[in-house]
């Protein structure tokens, strides 16, 4: 049996096949309503798989701390390459 016929705007990223993708993108909201829709959905996903569960590890807590080093480190990065061309004496 075939599948239903889902429109494009519906399909997730991972059922678009590369010719359909400028055409995907396209169907996107890219309003500032419509970004800030998309990070709220993004963030309540994140925060229901790693935050609010039953039995929680340390996992989600992790990454996110991870993802601040990382984001710091890229914001300071400028500065600490100057850094190491310095001489200290």
């Amino acid at each position: 049996m075939a599948d239903k016929a889902v429109s494009l705007s519906q399909k997730r990223l991972m059922d678009v096949k590369l010719a359909e993708l400028p055409a995907w993108i396209a169907t996107g909201d890219f309003t500032p309503r419509g970004i800030l829709n998309a990070y709220r959905r993004g963030n309540d996903r994140y925060f229901n798989k790693y935050m609010n569960v039953k039995k929680g590890g340390i996992g989600g807590l992790t990454m996110l701390i991870a993802g601040y080093v990382v984001l710091s480190y890229i914001a300071d990065y400028d500065h600490i390459k100057h850094d190491r061309w310095r001489k200290y004496h």
